[in-house]
Parts: structure tokens; sequence; C-alpha cells
């Protein structure tokens, strides 16, 4: 696909990211604004966020991650981190500006979607980033240590998809909502047997009441 080509008109959006987070670098605060602006111009072409969350991308889709991504960064020590189902880049290209010293794994199978998320990593400079086009159940036998996804599936659904490619010690972190712990408790027994879930921490948007959460979920055995 040639995105140079798309279309440059998108529906208006809010940006409040250098208001909530004037913490983070500047040129890291800079390269999520152009970000949203590629984002959102190439939207309908694509088909990355549902249009009713546009107005409000900053919030759902950015602060999210970037909360996500610091209680993940806070956790993880692992110098290779996989995105599982990346589709729009959330949270892996998010995490790859707020940690530049790590490996970032965008992994999807759309090829689509793929074409954008290199276009993102070429537009912005990223230099710690590359897209992988295929599945997860595709992936290696026991070749990731660390992969985070948002917006995937159940909990019980991504560690099937990810049960070969995971190394014993590797950990799955998945961002939810405040349904976190249903899920947890749906996990199959057997599936318990090899993983290991919990909770890495919970957070609120900086608009809103709605909490999310960062569940973790190691691989003990094969």
């Amino acid at each position: 696909m040639n995105f140079a080509k798309a279309g440059a008109d998108a529906t208006a959006a809010q940006w409040r990211i250098d208001q909530w987070y004037p913490e983070l670098n500047a040129e890291v605060r800079a390269s999520l604004k152009k970000y949203q602006e590629e984002l959102l111009k190439f939207n309908k072409t694509v088909n990355l966020i549902g249009v009713k969350t546009i107005p409000f991308s900053d919030a759902i889709h950015f602060a999210d991650s970037i909360l996500a991504c610091r209680l993940l960064l806070g956790k993880t020590k692992a110098e290779e981190i996989y995105d599982f189902g990346s589709g729009n880049g959330f949270p892996g290209l998010v995490l790859a500006l707020m940690a530049p010293a790590k490996k970032i794994v965008l992994v999807e199978m759309d090829q689509r979607k793929a074409e954008f998320l290199k276009h993102i990593i070429l537009t912005l400079s990223i230099k710690n980033t590359s897209v992988l086009i295929r599945s997860i159940e595709s992936l290696p036998d026991a070749s990731v240590r660390c992969a985070v996804s948002r917006g995937l599936a159940s909990i019980s659904k991504a560690i099937l998809m990810a049960r070969k490619c995971f190394a014993v010690g590797g950990i799955f972190y998945q961002i939810k909502g405040e349904e976190w712990a249903s899920e947890i408790s749906e996990i199959p027994s057997q599936l318990c047997s090899f993983w290991q879930p919990g909770l890495v921490g919970e957070y609120k948007l900086p608009v809103g009441e709605v909490k999310f959460a960062l569940v973790q979920t190691e691989k003990i055995k094969d």
C-alpha cells in the first residue's frame, strides 16, 4: 500500500498528552503526536481504530498505552519484547518510543496493518523496532521470553495462541479492562498447570473512572 498517496483528511481529535505527561521526553511526545496524525490519516483506508474513539484517541489509545507501558517497564528487565497482534501499533510502538534501548518486535499477520506499522517506523525513524508479518502460532518454539498484547483475545485464548512460542520462564503481559479478574478465573485448570497468572497493576486514564489493568501470565513448564 502506498501511504504517501492516502487522503489527508481525518476526524478532529484532541491531543492532551503534552498536558498529561509533561515529564515524557519532548521528542517522544512529538513523535507520539505525529503517530496520532498518521493513524487518523490512514484510518479510513486501513481500519485501525473505531471511528467513535477518534475524538478521544489521545486518552483511549495513547494514554492507555503509556500507562500500561510504564507498569510493564517497571516490571520486566527483558531486552526484547514482542507485541502480539500489534495491528494499529498499540502498545508496541509507544513502548518502542518510551524504551529506545529495548528491541521491540511487532507481530501482525494482516498485511495492510503490517505495512502501516512499517510506515510509522519509517516516518518516526524508530530504530529499535521490527515487524514480523506472521501469526503468533507460527513463531519458532520457545523463541519468546517476553510479550505484550492489547485487545488481542481473552487471556485464555491468548496464552493458547502463544503456548508453543513461549519459553519456560517467559512472561506474557496483557492489557485488560475491569473484567481482568473474571478472565483469570475462566482460565481452564489444565492451562493453569502450565501458566501462572497474576496482576501487575491497575490504573485509570486521565479522564473517566474506568480502571484498566496489566495482567501477566508466566509460563512455568512445557
